[in-house]
């Protein structure tokens, strides 16, 4: 993607490109997966998951070669969460072709017909139904007894929702009629209509309880809770349409089983109907998506299904969907209204979000106030301004976007909107940082001020007493946003006020909620534990952007005090000083995370809250000594070219074992250059200083190996 956000055409994709795309598109596609189907929590619309989908199956359709094992075009959902038992599904479920156009149908019926064979006045008929926007379930009967109920899942396995599924009123326990087949699992959609969506939301409301923010999210909210009491409360129901494993079928075409299931006793969606020609399908398609608003509950398209069962076993399947099938989708929902101004909202990563405060406008039987921009390139792109006109679209999903401006209806004088360099919540830089593997901006800003940021506050905070940094015992997420709320605690030196304080208040901790004498003492000594801690741990710590536990030991070694580390860090700032050329020079340390070493150091907030730990009593000490006997220890070591003998991998860990300092480049403070074959400018910048140069033999004489 380029940084205007538009994507590439699949066509002039470079081989290269076409792999790395995959790449972020199978990890993109798997974790809005993981949003929908196991959290019931979607981040992006469905129109924007189906262009990643789109665009995804178009690269590996010019470069088959390239689909990875991991390509969404190989799976189906989400895995099931931990919280259910599992199902393992005897037949997989599988989601459907998309189509968005009339031409896709017609495309459809064609590849069917031809398919088949079918000439000219041969009959085909196909199955229309709108496609309800619920959680998919399956229900299994033996002996027409319900036995076992799964939602989807992956595809091939889901979670047991058995109880939960008894409770709701349109699943029959026992099926009604005659000859049931001795085992038969019917499929379908679990989903909450309208009515009962607002009335819920209404109860939960009343009650003090988080409302709902759509229909489908509070039918899978509710059908998978721990209790199925809870769900029995909820007003669920649910459409058969489908069917998985059975020992015999009831009919010889779609048509005919779905009039079976309501024979049963199941409900049947009543707009379902056999269509005769394509003309056929893309009226009904129209006439539903006329009808929509006044359903009474949420659908996102219509589905096509071949009749004849013997039809469908001969078109079979390719990859994850039926050819037999397709989802005729409808388009993201729209409306027009005003922007009456942009709000940026801060996370607790530091990334600002930039978001539209709308004139209240109901799109898709919502009301809608506010909607995403998503980052400032594309407020840029789209040539957003205050005071436009804008197309808002939401297609299912949580959150609306601006679509687009209606630029024969901008106000005169309306500004180009500049977004904000500083962080609103707290007044640090907020940056954009170059991905150095692509050398482009990242289309996020984030706030450096991470320590006094108030809306990153609880977030630092908890990583500032995390295991792998002060560790500090009973000072856990619960406590933390407890103690800031109150606050107690809002920046790491009061950490180490705490006690202090407490005695001299006249509310003490022992005195508050789920806290008592002993509780507060054992607390009290954890902190006083960590007064003095190891320099690595006290920087990785700080939760500096790209600082990690190993980032955070190389720095610790590289500066051997928290002193120096801080005092190098702030002359670094400087693009010419000698600091930000050593930063530079240790191997493992490149551009970002230099920018974001001097951006927090550069940060007056941050050195603030350096100087309270310092005045509370904090001590970072150094790292134990390396090996100092050997004839390397204290040098700083480069090694360039090819090596025979062993890896540099292996150079590098062992002359960090003997005590030296690895750099990555060479400069005055230098000691050292290994040279294999092929050494190139490094050699010479060595030559230039008068560095001392040595072959890999001469290295390993002299580091004893």
């Amino acid at each position: 993607m380029s940084k205007t956000g538009k994507a590439k055409p699949v066509d002039d994709l470079t081989e290269k490109e076409a792999s790395a795309e995959l790449e972020f598109l199978a990890a993109e596609i798997a974790r809005h997966n993981l949003a929908y189907h196991q959290k019931d929590a979607p981040e992006i619309s469905d129109a924007d998951y189906d262009a990643f989908v789109r665009r995804n199956d178009a690269i590996e359709a010019r470069f088959p070669e390239l689909v990875r094992d991991d390509s969404p075009s190989q799976s189906v959902g989400a895995a099931p969460a931990g919280a259910f038992g599992k199902v393992t599904h005897k037949v997989a479920m599988l989601s459907l072709s998309n189509g968005f156009s009339d031409e896709d149908v017609v495309e459809f019926w064609t590849r069917v017909t031809r398919f088949l064979n079918l000439k000219e006045g041969d009959a085909l008929e196909v199955t229309a139904e709108p496609k309800i926007d619920g959680l998919s379930a399956s229900l299994r009967y033996e002996h027409g007894k319900f036995v076992v109920g799964a939602t989807r899942g992956d595809g091939r396995e889901g979670e047991n929702v058995t109880e939960n599924l008894r409770t709701i009123k349109d699943i029959p326990a026992t099926l009604k009629g005659k000859n049931i087949p001795d085992v038969f699992e019917v499929r379908g959609e679990v989903y909450m209509s309208h009515a009962d969506f607002a009335a819920l939301n209404k109860r939960q409301e009343e009650a003090g309880k988080p409302v709902f923010a759509n229909p489908r999210n509070a039918a899978a909210g509710s059908l998978r809770q721990l209790d199925s009491k809870i769900t029995a409360s909820r007003p669920l129901r649910f459409f058969a349409y489908a069917w998985g494993d059975q020992s015999e079928m009831p009919a010889k075409t779609q048509a005919g089983v779905i009039e079976t299931f309501a024979k049963w006793g199941f409900e049947i969606n009543p707009l379902f109907r056999t269509c005769r020609s394509v003309e056929d399908l893309i009226t009904f398609y129209h006439d539903i998506e006329m009808q929509r608003a006044d359903l009474g509950y949420d659908i996102d398209g219509v589905v096509y299904k071949v009749n004849r069962l013997d039809f469908q076993q001969r078109l079979g399947f390719v990859s994850r969907s039926p050819r037999w099938a397709l989802a005729h989708k409808f388009p993201a929902e729209q409306a027009f209204t005003k922007l009456l101004g942009i709000d940026i909202q801060v996370g607790r990563t530091g990334a600002l979000t930039p978001v539209a405060r709308l004139e209240p406008v109901t799109v898709g039987g919502v009301v809608v106030s506010n909607a995403t921009l998503h980052n400032e390139d594309e407020i840029l792109r789209k040539d957003i301004r205050i005071g436009d006109t804008v197309v808002v679209q939401r297609a299912g999903d949580v959150i609306p976007q601006v679509v687009s401006v209606v630029l024969d209806k901008r106000p005169r004088g309306a500004e180009e909107y500049k977004f904000p360099e500083t962080c609103p919540a707290c007044g640090s830089h907020a940056v954009r940082e170059i991905n150095e593997k692509t050398g482009e901006m990242d289309v996020v800003r984030r706030c450096t001020g991470g320590l006094v940021c108030p809306a990153q506050a609880v977030e630092r905070l908890r990583h500032f007493v995390s295991r792998n940094a002060f560790d500090i015992e009973g000072l856990g997420e619960k406590q933390i946003a407890a103690f800031y709320a109150d606050g107690l605690i809002k920046q790491p030196g009061d950490i180490f006020t705490l006690e202090a304080r407490d005695a001299a208040g006249l509310k003490k901790l022992k005195d508050r909620e789920g806290w008592g004498g002993t509780s507060a003492k054992k607390l009290f000594a954890a902190i006083d534990d960590r007064r003095t801690i190891d320099i690595d741990r006290f920087i990785f710590g700080l939760g500096i952007r790209h600082v990690g536990e190993t980032n955070a030991r190389l720095l610790a070694r590289s500066y051997g005090t928290l002193e120096h580390f801080i005092e190098e860090m702030e002359k670094a700032a400087d693009p010419e000083s000698d600091a930000r050329r050593d930063l530079m020079s240790i191997d493992g340390v490149g551009n970002v995370l230099a920018e974001a070493l001097i951006d927090f150091f550069a940060e007056e907030h941050n050195r603030e809250v350096l100087k309270s730990l310092s005045d509370a009593g904090v001590v970072a000490m150094p790292l134990p000594a390396q090996e100092t006997s050997s004839p390397v220890a204290g040098k700083t070591v480069v090694f360039t070219g090819s090596l025979e003998r062993m890896t540099r991998a292996e150079a590098k860990a062992r002359a960090e074992q003997l005590g030296a300092k690895v750099a990555g480049s060479v400069s005055a403070k230098t000691d050292i250059l290994v040279a294999g074959a092929d050494a190139g400018s490094k050699l010479t910048k060595a030559a230039a200083l008068g560095v001392n140069v040595i072959s890999e033999d001469e290295w390993i004489e002299l580091a004893g190996l």
